[in-house]
């Protein structure tokens, strides 16, 4: 009897965390990238908090339309200066703008990243202009997954991810790329934020040596990105300058992978 009992209390608790797992999964809507950014463009604040994470002062918002509610990031940040003091480092031309995390996602769905950002808008909210963004069902960060040193449960999967976070980087030319702004999902998909250092003027990468793996999509992508769409999908929130650095880092890009398949073929670079 104390073993039916006992196993009888293992299923209920099977049971209950099952149905607790899909609960959690119907509270994320199911929505697409059009319904998000019509449901972030009009709906309307109920609450909202200054986060402790990052040094622009973002504010998580509680949102609803009257049928569905849900969290949103903005950060209103528009700091332009001819140079500035980063730690004894100065950068000319100093930007740090909610622009980029616009441009950062309209760049990432044109070359097929765009599920690895939040949905992002631009809206006016508080008396400010921003960026608001899809708040993600996530369970840490990058700098937290390291410092607890836990590892993914499928390291190819997680090292794809890793590769393609990285080209995208070296495109927008990222200067503040940290594990703060990488964000794990609890099915360990990887999103990548905070791009308001993105986009400097340079022609030349980064740091090439980051360009290890690159997905066939992606390499793809690159090579068809066409400027005119570029310039269109972004021309509200990047100067022109800031796009030529953009289309003149993709062609570095290519040309990169391009001598690293003649000397270590396809099989070794691309995936």
């Amino acid at each position: 009897m104390k073993r039916f009992n006992v196993l009888a209390a293992i299923l209920f608790g099977i049971a209950v965390l099952a149905a607790s797992l899909a609960s959690r999964a119907q509270d994320e809507p199911q929505l697409t990238v059009e319904q998000q950014k019509e449901f972030l463009l009009n709906a309307k604040v109920i609450k909202s908090k200054e986060t402790s994470k990052g040094i622009t002062a973002p504010r998580r918002c509680t949102m609803s339309d009257g049928r569905i509610t849900h969290d949103a990031h903005f950060q209103s940040i528009n700091e332009r200066r001819s140079s500035k003091d980063l730690g004894g480092r100065a950068e000319i031309n100093f930007v740090d703008s909610y622009l980029y995390n616009i441009a950062a996602f309209e760049l990432a769905q044109l070359v097929g990243l765009g599920e690895m950002m939040p949905v992002t808008v631009e809206r006016k909210l508080f008396g400010q202009i921003g960026a608001l963004a899809w708040w993600l069902p996530v369970q840490m960060d990058e700098l937290q997954r390291i410092r607890k040193k836990i590892e993914p449960p499928d390291p190819a999967a997680w090292n794809a991810q890793m590769y393609s976070m990285r080209v995208f980087s070296q495109l927008v030319y990222d200067t503040d790329r940290n594990l703060g702004n990488v964000l794990i999902s609890k099915d360990w998909k990887l999103y990548m934020i905070d791009f308001t250092r993105a986009f400097r003027l340079y022609h030349d990468l980064e740091n090439p040596k980051n360009l290890v793996k690159c997905s066939r999509e992606l390499l793809d992508r690159l090579r068809k990105l066409d400027r005119a769409e570029v310039t269109a999908r972004t021309k509200k929130y990047l100067r022109p300058p800031e796009i030529e650095g953009v289309m003149a880092r993709r062609d570095k890009i290519v040309a990169y992978f391009e001598k690293l398949i003649a000397e270590k073929g396809e099989g070794q670079v691309l995936f």
